[in-house]
Order: structure tokens, then sequence, then C-alpha cells
């Protein structure tokens, strides 16, 4: 029994030593720790704050919170790169049909105007960007010099007529007294005739029986008839004398129609000075760039203002190697700078036959030197179709952006 006892004992004292060994190397493993943590905070503590962040990783990636927000950023990102591509394929689809360019700009053919006469300005009717009418006046310079004449040439034309008027009424005289010459003349003309034939008759007598005819009685009959004779040339001759008075009318009829046409020419030259001292518009438009002011004087040929018309254009210079697909009537959008949010309609109207440089002063001569091939560009005529020219006021020169649909 004592053994016994004794055993136990050794077994219950045993394990109390290894209890106590245990705690003591626990002990010593805390102090260990305390050591190296008062060491630690003097650097920082590096190491235990990468022991602790490398804990906290771990935590995090095996949180299900954090792996399901990963996956949602990853399905995001994967959407948002297949809605681009599709974004890209349908701008490609759509792009693919329209030829677009940026170097056009709204055209037209403005008309300057300026006076054909000098003179002073005593007129003037319009103001900067007004609407004007086809044949509306827009300036009055003075004309007192042109009327004067038109005064003058309008006198000549009265004394003309006047003259003309009384060439007539002096023919219609001499007409008269040629046909009464005529007349005149049957009576000499019949007794000069009836007093030749009695003398030659009583010549004849004489001639054969001179006994029947006494000498006295044929010199009677012979001065008879050299009288009539004498008589009938005087009545002609006054024939011949009303004949060249009625010429000689006829004559001054002709230069008053000469003068008449002359006083006529004068009057049609005055009204054109006249006219030339009118400034009219020669189409609807707008006037713009004025520079004459009231009282100014303007030199014949003087630019005073000029006219932008109602029809406008576009002009558009293509890329020739855009120039493939694009022909005359083709439906074009155009984005105009000044409004970005409108967007207007129109067609293609014509291609202009030739690059711009071909009309340039001084055309390229490749034929010598060096040669750099250069893409050229080709003006495309684009006719707005519908525009509110009281909503948006376009002008030449305004930057514009056609697309030209091509299918």
């Amino acid at each position: 029994m004592a053994d016994g006892s004794n055993a136990s004992d050794r077994r219950e004292s045993g394990e109390a030593e290894g209890d106590t060994e245990e705690k003591g190397k626990s002990r010593a493993s805390a102090d260990d720790n305390g050591d190296q943590d008062d060491d630690g905070k003097g650097s920082g503590d590096s190491e235990s704050g990468d022991d602790q962040d490398s804990d906290g990783k771990d935590d995090d990636a095996d949180d299900p919170k954090v792996r399901r927000q990963k996956r949602i950023v990853i399905i995001v990102l994967i959407v948002l790169a297949l809605l681009a591509a599709l974004a890209g394929l349908i701008w490609w689809l759509n792009a693919r049909h329209w030829e677009k360019t940026d170097d056009a700009f709204i055209d037209t053919k403005i008309t300057h105007l300026a006076p054909r006469a000098s003179g002073a300005v005593v007129g003037l009717f319009v103001d900067d960007n007004q609407w004007v009418r086809s044949g509306q006046l827009l300036a009055q310079l003075d004309d007192s010099t042109a009327r004067t004449q038109l005064a003058q040439a309008e006198a000549s034309k009265a004394q003309a007529l006047s003259q003309l008027r009384q060439a007539h009424a002096q023919i219609d005289v001499a007409a008269t007294q040629v046909d009464q010459a005529v007349t005149d003349t049957r009576g000499p003309a019949a007794q000069a005739d009836k007093s030749g034939r009695d003398y030659q008759r009583f010549a004849d007598v004489r001639a054969s029986t001179p006994a029947a005819v006494a000498a006295q009685q044929l010199d009677q009959a012979r001065t008879t008839a050299i009288a009539d004779a004498a008589r009938l040339a005087s009545a002609r001759k006054q024939v011949r004398t009303a004949r060249a008075r009625l010429n000689s009318n006829q004559t001054q009829i002709g230069a008053a129609l000469a003068q008449l046409k002359t006083a006529e020419a004068q009057i049609a030259q005055a009204n054109v000075q006249i006219g030339y001292a009118r400034v009219v518009a020669p189409v609807d438009g707008h006037i713009s760039n004025r520079t004459v002011a009231l009282g100014n004087y303007a030199q014949a040929g003087q630019e005073l203002m000029a006219v932008v018309p109602d029809r406008l254009w576009v002009t558009a210079n293509y890329k020739e190697t855009q120039l493939t697909h694009i022909r005359v009537g083709q439906h074009v959008k155009v984005k105009v700078d000044a409004y970005p949010d409108v967007e207007f309609q129109g067609h293609v109207d014509s291609i202009q036959r030739g690059a711009g440089q071909s009309f340039q002063v001084l055309p390229p001569q490749n034929a010598t030197g060096n040669f750099v091939k250069v893409v050229q560009r080709v003006p495309v005529k684009i006719v707005l179709d519908h525009v509110d020219a009281v909503r948006f006021p376009l002008g030449p020169g305004m930057s514009v952006t056609p697309s030209v649909r091509i299918d």
C-alpha cells in the first residue's frame, strides 16, 4: 500500500511540475513578447504593423462582401466595354454612309454697288443690314447737270419738230405749184403747136405757089410760132422751178428729221445720265458694308455699299478622295457653327470641274523641280433647301460642317 501511495504521489508531483514548467514557458514567452514590443516602439512598430496588415488583407479577401463587390465591378467594366464596342459599331455603320468635312462655308455672289456718274449724295434711303427689294432706290446723287441737258435736248427736239412741220407745209405748197405749173404749160403747148403748124403750112404753100401766100403773112405766122414757142419754154421753166422748190423742201424735211433724231438722242443720253445718278438694288437681299453718308461726293465707279442676296449656298471643299461616291442631288445635313443645335437640310447642286489650285493666278507646274503629291480639294456646291432667314440669319463666310449621304 505504501508503494502504491508513493507511486501515486510521484505521478501527481510530476504532473504538477509539468504544469509549473508550462506556465513558466508561457511567462517567458510573454516576457519575450513584451521585450520585443518595447524594442519595436522606438523604431515605429514596422514588423508588427506588417503582420497586422497581412492579417487584415487575408481577412478582407476572405470576406464575402468584398468578393461580391469585386464581382460587381468586373461585371460593370465588362458591360461598359460591350456598350462602347456596340456604340463604336453603330457609329461606324452610320458614318460609312456619310462624307463629312469642316472645310466649308456659306457662300453667295455679293453685288457691289457703285454709281456710274460723279456727284454729291443728296439722298440715302437705306441703313446697314436693311433688307431691300430688287429695283428699290438706295441712294440718289445730284443730277441737276443732267436735267439741264435734258431740258436743252427737249427744246432742240421741239425746234426740230417745228421745222419738220414747216417743211411738210412747204412741200404741200411746192407740190401744188408744180401741179399748177404743169397745168400752165398745156395752153402754151397747144398754141405753140398750132402756130408752128400754121407757119409750116404757109411756108409749104409759099414754096409751091409764091403768089398764094404773101410774104407778110408768112412772116407774121413765123413770128407767132416763135412767140408761142417762147411762152411754152417759159411755162416749162416754171415747172422745173416748182419741182426744184419741191426737192428743196424735201431736203429740208430730211434735215429736220436729222435734227429731230439728234434731239431725241440727246434726250436719251440725258435720261441715261439721270439714271446713272440713281443707285438701285439689282436683287433682293440685305445691305452690307455701307461706306457712304449723306452729303459725300461720290466718284463714278466708287463702291458705296453691297447687297448680299437672299439666295445662299454652301461651298464645301472636299478632298478628292472623298468624291468617289458624291453625286449631284444627294441629301446633305449641314451644321452651322453659329447655331450648333440646328441641323439644316440641303442637297448637292454641282461639283466643280477642277481642283481649287487650277484656278490660281500662278497654278503649280509639276513638270519642273521635285514633286510631292498632295491630296487636293475640290469645291462642291450645296444648296440649302429651307432656311428661316428671320430666325437664322446666315451670311457668306460663316463656317459650316456638311455631311453628304452617299448611299
